[in-house]
């Protein structure tokens, strides 16, 4: 999976539509953070939870292969 990049939208698995507004880094890990926007608020999440694949023990009736997939622009 690549790399979110600002401005690109993504679907979550459970259904809500996101748009990333930047990529940043925790002053004290340094860990890479993707910071985006739903329903009008700001949210923050690791970069390798962001990019990681549904848990299908948890949640064996979800499709989406990733927590987060990117939304093709027609």
């Amino acid at each position: 999976m690549n790399k979110p990049q600002v401005g690109e939208k993504y679907r979550h698995f459970k259904g809500m539509e996101i748009t990333i507004l930047a990529i940043a880094k925790d002053t004290e890990t340094l860990e890479e953070m993707v910071v985006y926007e739903h329903d009008g608020e700001n949210w923050v999440r690791p970069m390798e939870m962001f990019l990681s694949k549904v848990d299908k023990e948890k949640y064996p009736s979800v499709t989406q292969e990733y927590r987060f997939e990117r939304i093709e622009e027609a």
